[in-house]
This record gives structure tokens, C-alpha cells and sequence, in this order.
């Protein structure tokens, strides 16, 4: 694997949200492990969001190069007190499972040290994906006891396919 990770930026959006689509919705999704297509219909992001974020000092979105293909990406967010938010990692399902996810998790946390002073970052993962929760505490995070409630109305963020959907929240001190 020979990879580069670099910050995105505003040319790289189109491949971005192919990527993640590709990750977690639809029938190419099924082929990766880490895919929501049997509990979320719709989009998982859109350009919008993608451009806010590229737009907002607050937040970054790291991605991971295999040569000139996009193999998978990973933002983070300042949350403030020392907390930043690792969301939106995507790998191509084709490259699942081959340890890039690993790779770009480190990749996050360095940055949201270096970046946002961070000794905490912290995530959420739909509950009804206890494979994934499992990933994430192999990787050192732990739920918090704390759980979210799932935008079921917005579709900005998918069309459920079930109404008990909710996040479980993960952390890990940097």
C-alpha cells in the first residue's frame, strides 16, 4: 500500500461523495462491510455539507491516496475543551479490510492534536451496527454511556428503512 494522506479541498468533492456513497449506501455499498444500506435508504452526505466543512477552520476532511485513486477518507471536527469528532470515514469497499481504516484513524487523531489541541476525540456509530461499535473499541474507543437520537426526519442524512435507530457515543483520550 502506498499511500498519501492530504487535507481535501474543494476540487476533490465530486469523488468524495462517490466514495462515500459507495461505502455506506446502495448495492456497492453491500460488497464492503461497513455499509448501512439495510437500515438507511437515500444519501449519506451531499455537496453542501462536503463544502461547509471544507469552508469551516473547524474541521477537516483527510484523504487517503492510493496513487491517484481515492481509497478512503475521514473528517474531523473541533469540538472545543480539548474534544474533537472523528466522523465520515469511508473506505472503498474494495479496500475494506486491508487496514486503512486503521491508518487513517491515526492519521485523524495526530491531526486533531496538532491542529485542535485535542486530548479526546469522540465519535458516534449507529447502535444497530454492534460489528462496527466492536471495530472501534478494538481501536481503543469505549462507549461513553451516552446515546444520541438519530435524525430520522431529515433526509439530509438518509431514509431510514427502521424508526429505532439511535447513535451510541464512543471515545478515546489522545
Amino acid at each position: 500500500m502506498n499511500l498519501q494522506i492530504r487535507t481535501a479541498s474543494p476540487p476533490d468533492i465530486p469523488a468524495l461523495l462517490d466514495l462515500v456513497h459507495s461505502a455506506y449506501r446502495g448495492d456497492r455499498a453491500r460488497s464492503g462491510w461497513t455499509h448501512e444500506a439495510d437500515l438507511l435508504d437515500g444519501q449519506r452526505t451531499d455537496a453542501a455539507a462536503l463544502t461547509a466543512a471544507l469552508n469551516d477552520p473547524k474541521q477537516q476532511i483527510m484523504l487517503a491516496l492510493d496513487g491517484t485513486a481515492l481509497a478512503g477518507c475521514v473528517q474531523i471536527s473541533d469540538q472545543g475543551g480539548g474534544k474533537a469528532y472523528l466522523g465520515l470515514l469511508s473506505i472503498a469497499p474494495e479496500r475494506q479490510a486491508q487496514g486503512l481504516g486503521r491508518v487513517l484513524i491515526a492519521a485523524a487523531e495526530e491531526e486533531a492534536k496538532r491542529a485542535f489541541g485535542a486530548t479526546v476525540m469522540e465519535m458516534t456509530v449507529i447502535r444497530q451496527r454492534e460489528e462496527l461499535v466492536a471495530y472501534y473499541e478494538r481501536r481503543g474507543y469505549a462507549r461513553t454511556g451516552e446515546e444520541r437520537p438519530f435524525p430520522l426526519d431529515d433526509p439530509r442524512f438518509g431514509v431510514p428503512k427502521r424508526r429505532d435507530l439511535s447513535f451510541v457515543v464512543l471515545a478515546r483520550p489522545l
